[in-house]
């Protein structure tokens, strides 16, 4: 279920208002580049992908940002992530796998083709709370995905997930889901027609699962701070990585 509970949830929501004040989260974090690329020979690519997540970073910590430019450079950067992963290699998605473990809150998401043309919208902050969590310390690496209410967890599915540094493409299944605390075991494919039944996913997820394909994403960048990522339903999301 392609960017479960946080890709497809996007449908009537519009933007909260500005708030009085904001700070934006900690300076700018540490940039990787490989042996190939030192600092004094940054290429121009580098510094685009920086104004990018620049714009990403502000509109992740304020969600007041207009969400034209936060769609310009969510796409921008992906063609930029794409250029640097061609010129520099695996270690760019090694990196972005590094950074992803963890807990990440989304912030923005332009929703699956599906819902966007169901509900004529594709801009989104997203309002509520669902955060999505990697842990690349087991093996095999899990996922998790869930909607909050405060600090207890609505729904929450759990499963495992693989990663492509040759595409930067995550694929994951989900085989658990818990409701309001009570946990259920999931059969093949159930997590992706529950997706599809309810317009949480896509259902190109669930065509895939009876291939015996997983649901995917295609992980564009991940650092201290923000994540982006585009889903197999063709939507394109922004996450905060949530502070512990």
């Amino acid at each position: 279920m392609t960017l479960a509970l946080t890709n497809h949830l996007t449908t009537a929501f519009t933007i909260v208002p500005k708030p009085t004040s904001s700070t934006v989260l900690s300076s700018r974090p540490h940039r990787f580049y490989s042996t190939k690329t030192s600092n004094q020979e940054r290429k121009d690519y580098d510094l685009q992908i920086e104004s990018c997540q620049d714009i990403l970073l502000e509109a992740a910590s304020t969600k007041a940002s207009d969400p034209d430019t936060v769609l310009q450079s969510l796409e921008s950067l992906e063609k930029l992530m794409r250029q640097k992963r061609k010129m520099e290699g695996e270690a760019v998605a090694q990196d972005v796998l590094h950074h992803l473990g963890g807990k990440w809150r989304l912030i923005f998401t332009t929703g699956t083709k599906k819902t966007q043309d169901q509900f004529k919208t594709r801009i989104n902050y997203f309002p509520l709370k669902a955060i999505q969590s990697f842990d690349t310390t087991k093996d095999p690496m899990e996922i998790q995905n869930a909607i909050y209410v405060g600090d207890f967890a609505l729904v929450k599915f759990e499963g495992d997930f693989t990663f492509d540094l040759k595409k930067s493409k995550l694929e994951f299944s989900f085989d658990k889901i818990s409701v309001f605390g009570i946990t259920f075991n999931l059969g093949k494919g159930d997590a992706e027609k529950m997706g599809a039944a309810s317009g949480l996913g896509s259902d190109s997820n669930v065509k895939n699962s009876e291939k015996n394909k997983k649901a995917f994403f295609n992980w564009i960048s991940a650092d201290s701070n923000i994540a982006t990522a585009r889903g197999g339903g063709g939507g394109i999301a922004l996450w905060q990585r949530v502070q512990e």
